[in-house]
């Protein structure tokens, strides 16, 4: 029930659009005017807002998280925000505080990104800033590291996900590529300008793809012909137009370019987004090779969010909607007749002889799977934003112009088969499928493998579906099998689903009013609930809790702007409206009373027609009466028990300025009754719904009292000062005072105890000592001051006092101001303020926030340690350092327990030993143990339940659960080595279990270096255009048990087994075939077919060159060169000692291709390693090299990867991964001190037996259970401390010997 200092935001200001971001911690963040919001997206709720920006925030950033989480680098909300001013702010969101503050000047910022090389630091940042510099800061400290400016202006950039030195910015007219980026120094160049135009026909040479293309109705066939013929021209000039037609010279400009971004599950390929297009660029060949266009009824694009687990993209219309589009995998073109009526989602072909979209089969297509429902996009209400979650990928968020935002969630059904007659329902379409499944194991339809030894009578249950990659199985594999293959690879027929899961609601716009419920009494603490009322111009009224922050209640109640609300008792309030009066100013007034518990309204005053609008409303100290005060009318007092009006003052009467209740009394036992029945009424007290809330029917001690005389002073226009009380039905005037000389015309006051408190149009304040009939008047040197309000408490004497242009605390004991706060003209304008708790005033504003300040008047963000939800929030970043490793632990493995359970258990707060200087047992380090244990367990408990049933029966043990751990955490870092290691953990053990290759000669014992697929080599491929897109011959499924589909997405690119790597990388060539438009692309196309070992295609492309051309010699001899060669000795030799030649004199590549023609790859790609050309021979030696030769490059790539220059010991790690390398894997981790990982892999190596019985590895095991051990000891957990050092200690047979070097 405690209040503390918070904002709650309602509609968004123009420039917050796209400033949202989905972190990895499964918490979404976005701009509101200058504030910034943090949403839980499981309860889908605001759990902290931060204000600190004088601006509008432009841009948020949550901070990756792919780095080794320790005591020392914790799981922490990092949060980095930018501002129009050019400010920009790093949150420690858990404590609100800002951890650094940095601008460049007053330069607005225009993007912001954080740096994904985290093995040197993980708190660098990039800002982007008009008109074209680049800064790079030390988000820890706000040191600025270096600054590069560019000659052209930029308006976005993107980085390269594979490659951290590459950068793509984009320009007005053209797009910057950098290939030199570095934390070190800034790039040495201003990049290479490329721009968007489409060649004219015929002036390129023979293309493939230059035939016409037949596009349905509504596509535009213009835009059809530009996709097949745009490309990339690099220069540092715009091309001209030729004097062609205006189709020939049709070009692509990129100031309409909503959005630049690098595909995340394919290397190389850029996304341009346009309003009526996306086009995927290949960034080999500088050419577009797929598009996406928008039908001319479709609601166009906003944004794209590119996915990295599955090639899909996930696509925001300006309708609100969602698509999602599945890349296809490209197919052979089709016969006519082989032609299905539909064969995928969005390429729909006529049932009744309509027109059919024809694409080239190589071109790069993304079908539409599924779409979210639109919304009804008005002028105050439209799409703002599109976050997705980077964990899982099947979360999107969009944020709303109104401030709401609206979670949904990607699901699967099963794909049922229906009638080709209904073509608007996925049912008839070809499925997605799911993560395929071995007929003979039933427990899900994600593995593989039979499970691992496990206890007998262990219940089996279906695989948790987190993220994207548990819904539907890589896109490289769908609908391309058939048979037993298919049925393994990829599981059962889907179709994707959107659902929403979750909405939340800001504050309505245009906010007029607000107002607290009645404070919190000894006699209705155990009632009561902090509750505020906020009136809007729509008639909307809000009820929020102010405990938690959230929306509690919303009435519709009122048809016109609300212009006041006054409570009447814990439970109901007055309303009243009426529009803006015109110009005789008598307008139509409604006066509602509301009752929250049933949400029934009663009208007020119905018979009265047009009339001077309502000013305010008082309700007296006792709720027993009110008085309705009309503009420059008479007041009329009300009996608010039985809704009667007891008077109406007579028109002579005087033009009331003021009003305010006495909230002294008689202490009668009948006014104590009143008061309980009425102005305590309790929220969860629902029982009186047959009658009205202030009836006091139901009890009979309340029916039999008598009321209570109320008292209330009244000022008039002349500043004379006017008593009266009320007793029943009986109103009588009492004394009559004249003001303060001093004051001008009295606009407020406020009356407690024996004071009370004037404000004036001048600024001034009068404060009367009713006791010792005494006044004072002092200045405040504001201007008029529209509202004075006691704080609530008894001696409280703290006053509220709101102006034009800001707000003052004033203490009237000292008679002085302690706080004040003033806002510019060019800042928001207050509207409304009350006291929300005797130390909180809460403001309402003109960008519709709410917001609750300190007594100082300084803040309005709290830290979470304290705060209250309105649901339980799973996050273990909120967890100290320690407990949320002792979780993630805790989940992984817990080997030391007799049983698997999710729960902390007594072993952290148990007694040290003594040491021998103390006499007493003292307790551990770990701090608040207690809490510590109490906070971890309600994570769990709290934790969803599909895992929570999952992890204690995983069928692949500490790998499988350390993943889920990871994807639970938002553990960029942990996910991607669990994913890489789990799947070769389980290549491997399928080797060692395949009768056919465990002991062939090419596949050593375990260990050893292996081919874990033991494809052949690309020199045995057919040299044909038709083998390109073939795979090679697989062995017999029926005797061979090794895993043959790809273990991993085409996102981890060189990663990827060496089978569905060169499967891939034939595919790009001959997709960058088909695209060929000049001679230049044609011998790079040649050049790259012959490394991998395409001959005859390449023979086809240099006979290819016309006479006309002047490389036309070179180009027949290089086709004669490439026909005849012969694999003699003497051939061999001549060419090898040419292609070292040209290699001495600089041609690199020429030599290269000379040592491939002659079926020396390795020696090639050692000459690309002593250039510097690594990633071009890892390409060659992963495309082309039987697995004992490029693991030998990969090893000389992992050596380069771990010396100091490089520092990208992480990727060394997966490298190594995927070679089989588990032994240097973990020696690698341990010399990182990655002690906890290098814990559990170990762990999941003994489970899947994958470790050889060495002497080696023994040692080297107990290196890793005692390093582990002593870290868990540092957590509390004495109980799997002792634990891992028996095991060490069985291994060596020397319990005390390793027990003297744990103490040393």
């Amino acid at each position: 029930m405690n209040i503390f200092p918070r904002t709650i935001t309602g509609a968004l200001h123009a420039q917050n659009k796209n400033a949202c971001d989905w972190g990895w911690q499964s918490l979404m963040a976005y701009g509101c005017h200058s504030s910034v919001v943090v949403v839980d997206t499981k309860a889908v709720q605001v759990i902290q807002t931060l204000e600190k920006h004088k601006s509008t925030v432009v841009k948020v950033r949550w901070a990756r998280e792919n780095y080794h989480h320790t005591i020392d680098a914790p799981y922490m909300l990092r949060l980095a925000s930018a501002d129009a001013g050019g400010q920009i702010i790093v949150w420690d969101v858990k404590d609100a505080s800002e951890r650094a503050s940095f601008s460049e000047g007053t330069k607005p910022v225009l993007d912001l990104e954080w740096l994904s090389t985290q093995d040197a630091s993980h708190d660098l940042l990039v800002a982007l800033h008009p008109p074209y510099s680049i800064v790079l800061w030390n988000a820890d400290t706000g040191i600025k590291l270096w600054k590069k400016t560019f000659t052209d202006s930029i308006v976005s950039m993107t980085f390269d996900p594979f490659e951290p030195s590459n950068i793509a910015l984009l320009g007005n007219d053209c797009i910057l590529f950098v290939n030199d980026f570095s934390i070190n120094k800034s790039p040495s160049s201003n990049g290479r300008k490329f721009y968007i135009t489409t060649p004219v026909v015929g002036n390129s040479g023979p293309s493939p793809s230059s035939s016409s293309t037949n596009l349905p109705g509504g596509v535009d066939k213009k835009i059809g012909n530009r996709f097949r013929r745009v490309r990339l021209l690099v220069g540092d000039n715009k091309p001209r137009n030729s004097q062609s037609s205006v189709e020939d010279t049709d070009t692509i400009t990129l100031n309409e370019c909503l959005q630049m971004s690098y595909l995340q599950s394919r290397k190389q390929h850029l996304l341009l987004v346009y309003p009526r297009e996306i086009l995927i660029l290949d960034l080999d060949i500088y050419q577009t090779v797929g598009m996406i266009p928008m039908e001319r009824s479709g609601s166009p694009f906003q944004q794209v969010y590119p996915c990295k687990q599955r090639d899909v993209l996930v696509c925001l219309h300006e309708n609100g909607s969602i698509t999602v589009r599945v890349r296809r995998r490209p197919r052979p073109p089709a016969s006519p007749s082989a032609v299905t009526p539909i064969d995928q989602i969005g390429n729909f072909v006529g049932l009744t002889g309509g027109d059919s979209l024809q694409s080239d089969p190589h071109d790069i297509i993304y079908d539409l799977r599924c779409q979210s429902d639109p919304l009804r996009v008005t002028k105050h209400m439209r799409a703002f934003g599109l976050a997705c979650c980077m964990s899982t990928e099947r979360q999107m968020g969009l944020l709303m112009s109104d401030g709401r935002t609206l979670i949904w969630s990607l699901m699967t059904v099963n794909h049922v088969a229906s009638s080709t007659s209904n073509v608007h329902t996925q049912m008839v379409l070809s499925p997605l499928y799911s993560p395929g499944t071995v007929p003979s194991v039933v427990n899900n339809d994600f593995e593989f493998l039979p499970p691992l030894p496990t206890a007998a009578g262990q219940p089996t249950l279906p695989y948790p579906k987190v993220s994207l990659g548990d819904l539907i199985c890589q896109t490289n594999i769908t609908g391309d099998l058939n048979g037993l293959q298919q049925q393994q690879q990829q599981g059962r027929g889907v179709i994707l689903k959107f659902v929403m899961t979750g909405l939340n609601s800001g504050v309505a716009s245009v906010p007029t009013v607000i107002r607290m419920c009645p404070p919190v009494t000894t006699r209705n603490i155990h009632k009561y609930r902090p509750l505020v009322a906020l009136g809007s111009s729509t008639g909307l009224v809000q009820v929020f809790n102010l405990t938690t922050g959230s929306l509690w209640r919303e009435y519709n109640i009122h048809t016109a702007s609300i212009r006041g609300i006054e409570w009447v008792s814990l439970t109901s309030f007055l309303s009243y409206s009426y529009h803006n009066p015109p110009s005789n100013g008598l307008v139509r007034n409604e006066l509602l009373l509301l009752d929250l518990v049933n949400g029934r309204t009663t009208l007020l005053r119905g018979h009265k027609g047009d009339e001077a609008p309502i000013e305010a409303v008082k309700v007296s100290h006792l709720k027993q009466y009110f008085i309705v005060m009309l503009k420059e009318k008479p007041f009329e007092i009300w009996d608010l028990k039985n809704r009667t009006m007891l008077r109406e003052m007579p028109t002579s009467f005087p033009i009331v300025t003021a009003l305010e209740w006495s909230p002294t009394h008689h202490k009668k036992r009948s006014a104590v009754s009143i008061q309980e029945s009425v102005g305590s009424s309790s929220l969860l007290d629902s029982t009186s719904s047959s009658h009205h809330i202030l009836d006091g029917s139901g009890d009979g001690k309340v029916s039999q009292v008598t009321t209570t005389k109320e008292h209330f002073f009244f000022a008039e226009s002349n500043r004379m000062l006017h008593h009266f009380w009320v007793e029943g039905s009986v109103v009588k005037e009492g004394s009559r005072l004249p003001s303060d000389s001093g004051l001008g015309s009295i606009t407020c006051m406020t009356w407690k105890g024996e004071t009370l408190v004037m404000g004036d149009a001048d600024g001034n304040l009068g404060v009367w000592d009713l006791k010792a009939r005494v006044s004072r008047n002092y200045p405040t040197h504001r201007s008029s001051i529209k509202k004075v309000k006691f704080a609530p408490g008894k001696g409280n004497l703290k006053v509220l006092c709101l102006w034009s242009e800001g707000l003052d605390i004033w203490d009237i004991k000292e008679v002085k101001g302690t706080s004040s706060m003033k806002v510019s003209k060019e800042q928001v304008k207050l509207i409304d303020a009350d006291w929300a708790a005797s130390d909180k005033p809460i403001v309402v504003s003109s960008d519709g926030c709410i917001r609750v300040y300190d007594i100082k008047l300084k803040t309005t963000c709290s830290a979470m340690d304290y705060a209250e939800f309105a649901d339980p929030v799973f996050c273990p970043y909120l967890l100290s350092p320690k407990a949320a490793l002792a979780m993630k632990y805790t989940m992984q493995h817990q080997p030391w327990n007799e049983e698997y359970t999710l729960q902390l258990t007594k072993e952290y707060i148990r007694d040290k030993p003594p040491l021998p200087s103390e006499d007493k047992p003292r307790p551990h380090e770990t701090p608040e143990d207690e809490n510590f244990i109490k906070a971890v367990n309600d994570q769990f408990d709290i934790m969803p339940e599909k895992i929570k049933n999952y992890l204690p029966v995983c069928p692949y043990g500490t790998a499988q659960r350390c993943l889920i751990a990871a994807q639970l955490f938002g553990d960029e870092a942990e996910t991607i080595f669990w994913t890489v290691g789990s799947q070769y953990l389980k290549a491997e053990k399928a080797r060692m279990n395949c009768v056919v290759h465990k002991d062939s000669p090419e596949n050593p014992g375990p260990g050893v270096i292996f081919d874990l697929y033991h494809s052949d080599g690309p020199g045995h491929m057919q040299s044909s255009q038709a083998s390109l897109l073939m795979d090679t011959t697989e062995e017999d499924v029926s005797t061979c048990s090794c895993i043959k589909e790809p273990l991993l997405d085409t996102c981890y690119d060189m990663l990827c087994d060496s089978k569905s790597y060169q499967k891939y990388q034939l595919e790009r060539i001959s997709l960058h075939d088909s695209k060929r438009t000049s001679h230049e692309h044609t011998m790079k196309c040649a050049e790259n077919l012959i490394l991998m070992g395409q001959f005859d295609r390449a023979v086809q492309l240099y006979l290819e060159t016309e006479a006309e051309n002047s490389n036309y010699y070179l180009d027949s001899i290089l086709a004669c060169l490439v026909a005849t060669v012969k694999s003699t000795g003497a051939s061999q030799s001549t060419i090898k000692l040419v292609a070292t030649s040209l290699i001495a004199n600089g041609k690199l590549s020429e030599g290269v291709q000379l040592l491939c023609l002659i079926n020396k790859g390795i020696d090639a790609c050692r000459y690309l390693i002593t250039y510097g050309e690594w990633s071009q021979a890892v390409w060659l030696a992963k495309a082309t090299l039987p697995f004992p030769e490029y693991s030998e490059v990969l090893r000389r790539y992992v050596d380069f990867l771990c010396s100091p220059t490089y520092n990208q010991k992480t990727k060394a790690i997966l490298v190594l991964l995927s070679l089989g390398q588990f032994q240097r894997v973990l020696e690698l981790l341990m010399s990182m001190h990655y002690y906890d990982r290098a814990g559990m892999f170990a762990e999941a190596c003994m489970e899947f037996e994958v470790l050889p019985d060495t002497d080696d590895i023994r040692s080297l095991l107990e290196k890793v259970y005692l390093e582990y051990a002593r870290y868990l000891l540092a957590l509390g957990n004495r109980k799997a401390y002792g634990y891992y050092c028996n095991k060490a200690a069985e291994k060596a047979q020397k319990v005390n010997q390793e027990l003297e070097w744990m103490e040393g």
